[in-house]
């Protein structure tokens, strides 16, 4: 009697980012993060700082056709924003999920700030923090 084989997924065999066309993820990344901007309602000057590239590119990148590149601390930082889109929107309702990032804070991340404003300053280990504190606060952390 012969056994079925299942396979099961070895976390060994996961993609790398360096086995993805470097133009088509940055496209995919740069359709997500825009639709997350506009979803929070941040103006091209905040987008763009949050993002660590000039108002006129990220201007650029809204539209299909962009084919620019993103570095790797980019890319990291459109991660960290997505996973932080998420876990708002599993935590809080949606309208509060998307208004969120602009609402004023007076928790230790953020000493008044708005949690965009505090990202912004604080680069991608702001970015990191935050999404952590939004994980914890629901429990995935």
């Amino acid at each position: 009697m012969e056994l079925m084989h299942t396979s099961r997924s070895d976390p060994a065999d996961q993609v790398s980012l360096a086995a993805i066309d470097p133009a088509r993820l940055a496209q995919v990344s740069a359709t997500a993060y825009s639709r997350i901007a506009q979803a929070w309602r941040l103006g091209n000057e905040a987008a763009a700082q949050l993002l660590d590239i000039s108002p006129r590119t990220f201007a650029r990148m809204k539209s299909e056709n962009w084919s620019g590149r993103l570095s790797r601390d980019q890319l990291m930082r459109v991660s960290a924003v997505t996973g932080l889109y998420k876990g708002l929107h599993l935590f809080f309702s949606d309208d509060l999920a998307d208004r969120w990032v602009e609402m004023r804070n007076t928790g230790p991340l953020f000493d008044g700030r708005t949690p965009v404003e505090a990202m912004i300053e604080g680069g991608l280990p702001a970015i990191l923090a935050t999404r952590n504190h939004i994980d914890a606060l629901r429990g995935g952390a």
